[in-house]
């Protein structure tokens, strides 16, 4: 992308304000409409410039479009190389100091955000408040959150460079290591769930998370892209765990960590029915031996005992060379 590109693109007084509030924050197409006051339509083909000009990218969930800044690991653009991408995004900071009517429109466009941040969460209250009672019933089976949060704090000690929360559900666990981690990205095949996500995540910094719609059994990640690859209470759902962790250990740079929080073995034949588990548990010899054969050295684990559910916490190493998915066991259904 030419730096002519990037200036057309950025020739407007409503695709500058775009690019700003994106730098607070991700939005859905609709809640930009809202706070610039313009129709879908309009915005829509402001957003089409931007980033057919490598200045923003779309991505859709569900019925939903989410914009965010296309930014690389230092927060420059990705299509313009970090230089430019970072004297073009000062640009925009000193322009706000230097033209009052530029900056006092931002200033208020961000005052706007404030009411986007509080819809949010009262949609994730109601959510919470419908499915309560479900989750309190599993709750009640295991050990409280706490707990389990503290003990990988203690695995997960010191820097987890970029971190991939796969499952993230509510983003509970990717809050958790944010500061900790260079980056977050968070994934989950629910629209729903990353919605919650965004709503959980949305103080940190634009640059610091990306949430992404997708299939832990097709990772949309280049080979070696995380540093930690975490899976909390999210395998037990894999029809075919092999596969999900063959996925794992193509995204793990080499050297880098896996931990997995699962329930042990156990017999809730239930919980098929009511939660949608594909498999109750793990034992320690199928999780060793599926690590193993993904191409991750088994290290350190935990177990936390609950009520009638056992919480495991495994962990493993990304060896150089990882396994081929033809040489992993097949684990019996549970």
């Amino acid at each position: 992308m030419s730096v002519l590109d990037s200036l057309r693109a950025l020739a407007d007084p409503t695709r500058l304000r775009i690019m700003r509030l994106l730098a607070s924050m991700e939005l859905a197409v609709g809640e930009l409409a809202q706070v610039l006051g313009q129709s879908q339509p309009r915005v829509s083909r402001h957003i089409k410039i931007l980033c057919d000009a490598g200045l923003a990218e779309r991505r859709r969930e569900g019925g939903w479009v989410f914009l965010r800044a296309a930014v690389n690991e230092v927060g420059a653009p990705e299509g313009l190389g970090d230089d430019l991408g970072t004297a073009l995004a000062r640009v925009l900071v000193a322009a706000e100091a230097v033209d009052s009517g530029f900056g006092g429109q931002c200033a208020e466009d961000r005052q706007h955000l404030v009411a986007i941040r509080a819809a949010r969460e009262a949609s994730a209250v109601d959510y919470f408040a419908r499915h309560a009672a479900e989750w309190d019933k599993l709750r009640s089976l295991h050990i409280a959150d706490g707990p389990v949060e503290a003990v990988l704090g203690e695995l997960l000690a010191g820097s987890v460079g970029r971190l991939l929360d796969v499952g993230t559900g509510t983003g509970r666990i990717a809050e958790l290591f944010a500061q900790s981690a260079s980056h977050i990205t968070a994934l989950d095949k629910s629209p729903e769930m990353l919605r919650l996500a965004r709503t959980r995540l949305q103080h940190l910094p634009a640059g610091h998370v990306s949430l992404v719609q997708g299939d832990f059994a097709q990772l949309p990640f280049a080979e070696g892209s995380f540093d930690t690859v975490l899976f909390h209470q999210v395998l037990h759902y894999a029809l075919a765990p092999q596969a999900v962790l063959a996925e794992a250990a193509r995204v793990t740079a080499p050297g880098g960590r896996i931990v997995i929080v699962d329930f042990a073995a156990h017999d809730r034949e239930e919980l098929r029915a009511s939660h949608a588990h594909a498999r109750l548990g793990f034992s320690d010899a199928q999780i060793t031996a599926l690590l193993t054969a993904a191409g991750f050295e088994p290290a350190e684990d935990r177990a936390l005992a609950g009520h009638e559910l056992i919480v495991k916490i495994w962990t493993g190493v990304r060896r150089s060379e990882r396994g081929s998915i033809a040489e992993f066991p097949r684990l019996v259904s549970q």
